[in-house]
């Protein structure tokens, strides 16, 4: 299992590695007041790429805080709702 998962690492990594020796003609990107940035194909999808997946994981951080916090209130709850739990005697069964 370990060397197929090698192998299907190596096929995307040479399929990325393609891609990007294939997309290496320069673009302009036109931003506002005439400001242009001119730099290979590869590296604008990079970089907006990774732009993408940062903000992507911001998005959740709210999220993520939100749930920790949630489940700390839960466990504080359960621990007080069971040291709160009346203590029964041990009696015999009936016979």
């Amino acid at each position: 299992m370990t060397a197929l998962t090698w192998f299907l690492r190596f096929i995307i990594f040479a399929f990325l590695v393609v891609f990007a020796v294939q997309n290496t003609a320069p673009v302009t990107l036109n931003l506002v007041l005439d400001y242009q940035w001119q730099t290979p194909l590869v590296i604008l999808l990079l970089v907006f790429f990774a732009g993408g997946a940062i903000l992507g994981v911001l998005s959740l951080v709210g999220v993520v805080f939100r749930q920790r916090r949630e489940l700390s209130r839960l466990r504080r709850a359960a621990g007080q709702a069971e040291s709160a739990a009346p203590v029964l005697p041990d009696v015999p069964p009936p016979q």
